[in-house]
């Protein structure tokens, strides 16, 4: 297939990323041969990670390998696993790959923190806005959340299937600018590299095309589970959350200082910055399910790119829960704003008019102090 070539980067977008999502896969942090963590390379990826949160980035971990480094200590023979094996291997596994993260990162003083996600928590609404709002509070505290999926309890119906597609889950969960993705290849061709020698190089992708899918094969590792047909899936997502997306080798030590120095890998370039996309996605895809009624005062501070207090309303029509879209009207009944709401209508109906210092004492517990934060809310 003949492609036109596109240039890499000038710069590494890595460079100026501000919050980044890093993939780990188990063929680089488990060796096939022995079944063992390999702690040397993970030393180096930690090395990085330290490296990065000093440049003032913040850092997630999306780690597999915990079936990987599990199945040995159980016995279990190579292969495909039965669900409840696998479940039990992550089990097992689980507990001394989150052992390794602490102990290597709290070297540096960097806590650490685990957090197993299901499907479920990315889809349903109030579990969504729980694991966004833990991952936010815990890198706003300098924290390095280290995440996997969780195999113990997910069925084979519910299962993210590989940590790709999680990684960019968490990216568009958290509005990370950007994604690497360390696999056992260092970026996308026109075809297998491994089956034909013709096989062209792409080191920036523009946009996700139906010809662009077409070059996706199958992967090359046993221990690991994700081909190129889940990285483009799960680039498809991150880009549209708008997120830079990396394919690299992992495999070379100081993965990630290797591409901030400009090695070899493959670039998705989004169309929008994070907060932009996330906006485009509350204006365009979200039906609003009830209202908010500002003051005149509200209304300006909405135009000048202030979040909504409670103080600011006036008024609530309709049903709706937390993490619902709701439209912001004026006296008038005209739309100024559409956003996302921090509390349900019944919470905030007993907060409305008041000031966000005495949202504690009125409902019993710390709240948000904005009704719609301005990162959640879109101006016509």
């Amino acid at each position: 297939m003949a492609v036109r070539s596109q240039n890499a980067p000038s710069t590494s977008p890595l460079t100026r990323a501000r919050r980044v999502v890093i993939k780990v896969g188990s063929a680089l942090l488990v060796d096939s041969a022995t079944g063992r963590l390999n702690r040397a390379w993970l030393e180096t990826l930690v090395a990085d990670v330290v490296r990065l949160r000093k440049q003032g980035k913040e850092v997630v971990l999306v780690s597999s390998g915990a079936i990987a480094l599990g199945r040995r200590h159980l016995g279990l023979p190579k292969g495909p696993l039965r669900l409840e094996e696998s479940q039990a291997a992550a089990a097992v596994g689980q507990i001394r790959l989150a052992h390794a993260y602490k102990e290597l990162l709290e070297q540096s003083d960097l806590p650490v923190a685990q957090i197993l996600l299901t499907l479920e928590d990315s889809e349903q609404r109030r579990r969504y806005l729980n694991a966004r709002a833990t991952l936010n509070a815990l890198l706003e505290r300098g924290a390095v959340p280290v995440i996997n999926e969780n195999d113990t309890v997910a069925t084979a119906e519910i299962r993210y299937g590989v940590n790709d597609r999680l990684a960019a889950r968490v990216a568009q969960m958290i509005s990370a600018d950007c994604v690497l993705l360390l696999s056992d290849i260092d970026g996308l061709y026109t075809a297998d590299p491994n089956r034909d020698p013709a096989a062209q190089f792409i080191p920036l992708v523009r946009e996700i095309t139906p010809a662009i899918e077409s070059m996706a094969g199958g992967s090359a590792s046993e221990v690991g589970s994700g081909g190129m047909t889940t990285k483009i899936l799960a680039a498809k997502i991150a880009v549209a959350a708008g997120a830079h997306f990396c394919i690299a080798a992992g495999a070379p030590r100081h993965p990630v200082r290797r591409i901030e120095q400009g090695a070899r890998c493959t670039w998705f370039r989004p169309s929008a910055t994070p907060v932009a996309a996330r906006k485009q996605w509350i204006a365009g895809a979200l039906k609003p399910v009830g209202a908010l009624v500002i003051d005149s005062g509200a209304e300006r501070a909405l135009r000048s790119g202030k979040s909504l207090l409670p103080a600011g309303v006036t008024a609530l029509r309709g049903r709706f829960e937390r993490g619902d879209t709701v439209s912001v009207q004026n006296s008038d009944g005209r739309e100024v704003a559409r956003g996302i709401v921090a509390y349900s209508d019944t919470d905030a109906a007993r907060i409305i008019g008041r000031r966000s210092a005495d949202i504690p004492a009125i409902l019993g517990f710390t709240g948000r102090d904005e009704l719609i934060h301005r990162d959640d809310l879109v101006m016509p």
